[in-house]
């Protein structure tokens, strides 16, 4: 079956990303135990990634690569920002252990949405954070494999809907569907 709209697929893949000395640098891999399963064009990837895995079929082996602007856009000087230390303190408490240099901290803009940040530096007054996604100004280049794609049951749509649609790297450390 070839990958379309509204078909679950299962992959295998490994992501690059140039390092300074130009060669590709393994970021992020799936296991055989763990692969990618998404909803194909429903959103749920990137709509590059979509486009091509589009037509695909199973057990294909292919390689692309998705420019940054069209990833996850370019790196931005503007996303560094300075907020309050009060953001970060509790009883006027900053927590050591979970706020420092380099340490990745869930905030919530004014409409509720959730992201994360880098601490980039804490001074008196603010901690400055970078905003920008980790692969920000990153082309990624990808090697896949397709595993399977088929038109997915109620419980399997069930399932990708919990966990914060398929993927449990939402925080929840007892996710109960992928056991994660």
């Amino acid at each position: 079956m070839k990958i379309s709209e509204n078909k679950l697929v299962t992959a295998e893949y490994q992501l690059f990303v140039k390092n300074s000395n130009g060669s590709l640098e393994l970021m992020e891999e799936t296991k055989p135990n763990s692969p990618l399963r998404y909803m194909h064009g429903i959103g749920m990837m990137l709509p590059k990634f979509e486009e091509f895995m589009e037509g695909k079929m199973e057990s294909e082996n292919f390689e692309f690569s998705i420019a940054a602007k069209d990833a996850y856009g370019e790196y931005s000087e503007e996303n560094i920002i300075d907020l309050p230390m009060n953001v970060f303190t509790a009883d006027g408490e900053l927590d050591k252990e979970k706020i420092f240099k380099g340490a990745v901290v869930p905030l919530i803009d004014n409409t509720g949405q959730r992201f994360n940040a880098e601490v980039v530096s804490i001074g008196e007054n603010s901690v400055t954070v970078d905003l920008n996604h980790p692969l920000a100004g990153e082309e990624l280049f990808f090697k896949v494999k397709i595993i399977n794609v088929h038109t997915p049951t109620e419980e399997e749509l069930r399932s990708l809907t919990s966990c914060n649609s398929g993927s449990c790297n939402n925080g929840n450390n007892n996710c109960g569907t992928c056991g994660q």
